[in-house]
C-alpha cells in the first residue's frame, strides 16, 4: 500500500491530463498542494487582477477540500508574483478578505513570469489535516 495518494478534484482533470502534474499529494495527515493560479476550469486566464487573485483562492480551496483540509488547516504558504509591487495591493486585500489572517509562515516571491502568460500570481501550500477531538 503507498503512504501516498495523488489529489486531483474533478473539474482540474484537464489540466492534469495537459500538463501531467498533481493537484496535490496527501502523505498522512499533511496535504501539498501545487501552486494554483487564476483560470477557468477549461483553462483560459483570467485578464482582471482582482478576479484572477480571486479564482486563484477558489482553486486552491476546491484542492483543499479535495484532500480533506481548509484554508484553516494552511501551515505554510508560497506565493509566486509577476510584477508584484504593482499587484500586491489588490492581492492582499483579496487574500484578507478569504484566507484567515495570520494562521500560517508565509513566504512571497516576485518571479518575472509564470507559465502561462497572463498569470500575475501562484499560490501553493502545505496544510495539515486536524485530528477530530473525542467528545
Amino acid at each position: 500500500m503507498s503512504d501516498r495518494e495523488i489529489i486531483i478534484p474533478a473539474s482540474m482533470k484537464t489540466i492534469v491530463e495537459r500538463a501531467g502534474y498533481a493537484p496535490a499529494v496527501r502523505v498522512g495527515d499533511t496535504l501539498y498542494c501545487a501552486g494554483q493560479v487564476g483560470r477557468t476550469a477549461d483553462l483560459q486566464v483570467i485578464e482582471d487582477p482582482e478576479q484572477q487573485f480571486i479564482r486563484a483562492w477558489e482553486n486552491l480551496a476546491e484542492v483543499l477540500e479535495a484532500g480533506g483540509c481548509t484554508f484553516a488547516d494552511v501551515v505554510e504558504m508560497t506565493t509566486y508574483h509577476v510584477d508584484m509591487t504593482r499587484h500586491m495591493p489588490v492581492f492582499r486585500e483579496v487574500k484578507n478578505r478569504v484566507f484567515p489572517k495570520g494562521f500560517c509562515a508565509w513566504t512571497c516571491i516576485g518571479v518575472s513570469e509564470l507559465a502561462h502568460p497572463g498569470l500575475l500570481v501562484e499560490i501553493k501550500c502545505v496544510a495539515v489535516r486536524r485530528q477530530a477531538i473525542p467528545v
